[in-house]
């Protein structure tokens, strides 16, 4: 899932550096919502390890 944060992200700049506001900005939305998602995933993943071990 972090690939695909980095993949929107990319695109984003590549897409900002072209002046396409409006993909840069979609591209750009969908890498933060992306990346809180892996973020969330990996805190839960964290705490449910410590609890098993």
């Amino acid at each position: 899932m972090l690939s695909w944060a980095l993949t929107f992200l990319v695109i984003a700049i590549i897409a900002a550096a072209l002046g396409f506001g409006g993909i840069a900005g979609t591209a750009a939305g969908i890498a933060k919502i992306l990346f809180v998602i892996f973020l969330v995933l990996f805190v839960v993943s964290l705490i449910m390890g410590r609890r098993r071990g």
